[in-house]
């Protein structure tokens, strides 16, 4: 930390990772899942263990475990072998909220090529629910083909704000 960098707020920060598990538990996150998520996003570590999360989470290991886990399997945090131990350390990827966003894209067009056959097996559009089925097929297939521009403009988005980033920053 240099002499400009402003000192953490360390009650503030577990409010807010508090506060953003919840949120994200709303969104179907599981709870303890979400709270490790939000402890690495706050940590200027480059890498936690499965011990440094429970300590910093005043939680047990069996918890970390099953928290990391979650996390691993839906590729939003990731995993190194710990050297000369059986353990492992957790980091988050670069751009993760992109590569999350891009690695549902099969899942998306799974749920519109399943959607798409509950609208004909509903009759399609002659039918109410055929209709609400037709709708959430065009919806998914809507989103996927616009993922790839919204993630081109995401990019240059990015780039414009780390070179605004790096224009107000100090020598």
């Amino acid at each position: 930390m240099t002499k400009d960098t402003p000192p953490r707020d360390e009650e503030a920060v577990r409010r807010y990772v508090e506060h953003m598990a919840m949120i994200l538990d709303d969104l179907g996150v599981p709870r303890m899942p979400a709270r490790v998520l939000m402890t690495m996003m706050v940590s200027d570590a480059p890498s936690l263990t499965a011990s440094d999360l429970a300590d910093l989470l005043e939680v047990s290991p069996a918890a970390i475990s099953g928290a990391v886990r979650y996390l691993l399997h839906v590729t939003l945090i990731a995993r190194l072998p710990e050297p000369g131990s059986r353990s492992y350390r957790y980091y988050l990827p670069d751009d993760l909220w992109y590569e999350a966003a891009f690695t549902r894209r099969p899942m998306l067009l799974s749920i519109a090529d399943l959607s798409d056959e509950g609208a004909k097996a509903l009759g399609g559009a002659a039918t109410p629910s055929g209709r609400r089925v037709e709708e959430m097929t065009r919806f998914y297939r809507f989103i996927n083909q616009e993922l790839d521009g919204l993630m081109d403009r995401w990019q240059r988005y990015k780039a414009g704000a780390e070179e605004v980033d790096r224009e107000s920053r100090p020598a």
